[in-house]
């Protein structure tokens, strides 16, 4: 009976949270509706790439620089590949690359800035040091130089970048961190005898989620638009994966001739960062508890 209980008040629970999630939707303003539609096409896209694409990836289907008319409706590119098709792809890749190198950035980063403030001492001075020496370091620069000697696989990239964006979000973690250890709630957790994971998971993630979330999508653009940036300069995806930052190097040509197809992949990049600073803005709104002016 007692189970059955639990069990009626964790579903009115999550419905409760459903309703009052999808309330809070609902209020959003247009700016933050902007930002979800486009980052749902962006994502059903890449998802679904090979179903949205008409032809494959690398496949040379016509001359080099077709106009835009049936069927490529894109136009092609250097090597007579269909644009559109390469776009798609790349949205698939350009996006998933930086999602695994920004979940890399947070794990890392997330998990030593929660340490260093819960153990402070000697290991809080030491990792502190170390952050700050790779800080000193120009981020592009790191990953040129990285790159350069690892060489330019997704893997590479991941790694070489998440490091990079580590030291960001270790500073931001260890902060926020530190002002909920001083808190009372979780010295009271520590003299009932609590273990160290049941404070953490219990007391401090829950009550730094908002600014990490809201860091997760602003580091999320940095990592998306530094992938794009080494791709262009060759250090990053490499031929023939379809990115967007590549493709912008490959016909940069077309822009001497008045020819606007560079531009398509650049758009693309700067729509998703506008799209993800407009959802990231309305959140930080919401969770900051400040009131819409009536």
């Amino acid at each position: 009976m007692a189970e059955a209980l639990t069990q009626t008040k964790a579903s009115r629970a999550r419905r409760t949270k459903r309703a009052t999630a999808w309330r809070n939707l609902k209020k959003a303003p247009l700016s933050a509706w902007f930002g979800i539609i486009v980052l749902t096409i962006y994502v059903v896209l890449a998802v679904f790439a090979p179903v949205f694409a008409p032809y494959g990836e690398a496949e040379v289907v016509g001359d080099a620089y077709l106009p835009w008319e049936a069927p490529f409706y894109l136009g092609t590119d250097q090597l007579g590949r269909d644009m559109l098709t390469r776009m798609i792809f790349a949205a698939r890749n350009s996006m998933g690359i930086a999602f695994a190198a920004t979940m890399f950035s947070f794990l890392t980063g997330g998990v030593l800035g929660i340490m260093a403030s819960i153990l402070r001492g000697w290991f809080d001075q030491a990792v502190s040091r170390f952050i700050d020496a790779l800080m000193a370091i120009p981020s592009l620069i790191f990953a040129l130089m990285m790159l350069s000697i690892l060489g330019s696989t997704a893997i590479n990239l991941i790694i070489v970048i998440g490091v990079v964006d580590a030291t960001r979000v270790f500073r931001l973690t260890r902060a926020v961190s530190m002002n909920v250890v001083s808190l009372d709630f979780v010295e009271a957790a520590r003299l009932r005898g609590e273990k160290v994971g049941w404070v953490v998971f219990r007391e401090i993630v829950p009550n730094i989620m908002p600014p990490l979330v809201t860091e997760f999508g602003l580091r999320y653009c940095f990592v998306f638009l530094t992938i794009s940036a080494l791709s262009f300069l060759g250090l990053g995806m490499q031929p023939p994966t379809a990115d967007w930052g590549l493709m912008v190097k490959e016909n940069a040509t077309l822009i001497t001739y008045g020819d606007v197809t560079p531009l398509l992949p650049a758009g693309a990049i700067a729509l998703l960062t506008i799209a993800i600073n407009f959802v990231v803005d309305w959140f930080l709104h919401k969770t900051s508890g400040l009131r819409d002016g009536q």
